[in-house]
């Protein structure tokens, strides 16, 4: 599988994946609503982050997840988890699919995870 870019609106942020997602996710959470990203997943370790003064991060209530957004455009770019990787593991992380080309974004399936109330993932019917 090739790898793939997800590039920020001014081009300052560029993230390398190791391939398309076959699913992105739609949340909606507080902050996810407010952004209106589509997340692939992946572990951090899979993925290539620019450097990180090229990114503001911004972690709110339980501080669980740092999200990152563009310094320069301001695009919201991917989020890291913001507790340290479990023994012999990877953090789980996620990059903003809509930054990525949208021939890859189009062919992904949604999917719907209510993260406000109960955590589970939902069939939606687009």
């Amino acid at each position: 599988m090739a790898s793939v870019e997800a590039v920020c609106h001014c081009g300052a942020v560029r993230i390398i994946v190791p391939g398309s997602p076959e699913t992105v996710t739609t949340c909606n959470c507080t902050i996810c609503h407010a952004y209106g990203a589509l997340w692939a997943y992946y572990t951090e370790s899979e993925v290539v982050l620019p450097a990180t003064q090229v990114t503001h991060e911004y972690s709110h209530g339980d501080k669980m997840i740092a999200f990152h957004r563009c310094s320069v455009c301001g695009c919201t770019t991917h989020w890291v988890g913001a507790t340290a990787a479990p023994p012999g593991g990877d953090r789980k992380m996620a990059i903003n699919a809509r930054l990525l080309p949208r021939e890859i974004l189009q062919s992904a399936t949604v999917r719907a995870l209510d993260g406000l109330d109960t955590w589970k993932v939902l069939d939606l019917d687009f």
